[in-house]
């Protein structure tokens, strides 16, 4: 479950190449667009511009590059022609990079548009929750700090979390032990140590967190019909705390502020 240095600089890159394809995405208009549309651009920009693997892409039998997650879906959203972006909406896009042998994994929320002030605080909620998972990755802390931080969160803010899908340690394989549950207690799970590298990606829903797959065998819904928001990066345990290798431009720019 650990990585060696030279291991962690080459997940490294493949993060920055990640988090570069996000800074694409935050350029580009999204209204008007289907989401089978931004699968392609990004499966272009990945494959012609980074020189690199889309991930997803094949992995047990998927046929797209992205998850597009749009309002009610909560996760494993299948791009569509059909599917168009509107104003008001939220989307979800969950993107996975290889290069030279080693995975990242991160998604962000997007608002559409003017986006109605119930769902903008979703998102920032759940935007927050994913941070405050990661501020208690540490050498010694436990895999049960980072749910408990989590649900603390959301819950205080009014939003359930989802269960049924987690993070994982991630390699040269997409989905690797531990698993990250998004709740849990204090001080219980699996002890943390320098050289893991996994995703932290809560997902929380605006109503109850119950949800249900529809019959395409990929789309999760909320059960309640209710929005749900998403965000994850990959992070790796130092030795002083945790290195996010998805940081985003953004991101690294008001953290160095």
């Amino acid at each position: 479950m650990t990585k060696t240095s030279e291991e962690l600089a080459l997940m490294a890159e493949s993060g920055r190449l990640l988090a570069s394809v996000f800074a694409l995405l935050d350029r580009t208009p999204l209204a008007g667009l289907s989401t089978l549309q931004v699968d392609e651009l990004v499966e272009d920009y990945i494959v012609h511009d980074l020189e690199a693997r889309p991930a997803s892409l094949g992995q047990y039998g998927y046929q797209f590059v992205l998850n597009a997650s749009v309002n009610q879906v909560v996760c494993h959203g299948v791009p569509s022609q059909s599917d168009v972006l509107r104003e008001g909406d939220i989307v979800n896009f969950d993107i996975t990079l290889e290069k030279n042998g080693y995975i990242a994994d991160s998604s962000k929320t997007y608002l559409v548009g003017a986006v109605k002030p119930a769902a903008r605080r979703l998102v920032k909620t759940t935007y927050d929750a994913m941070w405050k998972g990661i501020e208690a990755v540490r050498p010694g802390a436990h895999l049960g700090d980072i749910g408990w931080a989590i649900e603390r969160h959301a819950k205080r803010n009014g939003y359930s979390v989802v269960r049924e899908y987690c993070g994982h340690g991630i390699g040269r394989d997409m989905h690797e032990e531990p698993q990250i549950l998004h709740f849990g207690k204090p001080g219980t799970g699996l002890a943390l140590r320098e050289g893991m590298v996994f995703t932290i990606e809560p997902m929380l829903n605006h109503g109850r967190r119950y949800v249900r797959t529809e019959p395409d065998g990929w789309t999760v819904v909320t059960k309640d019909g209710s929005l749900s928001a998403q965000f994850e990066h990959t992070v790796a345990v130092t030795a002083s705390g945790v290195s996010v290798l998805t940081l985003r431009p953004e991101e690294a720019a008001r953290m160095a502020s």
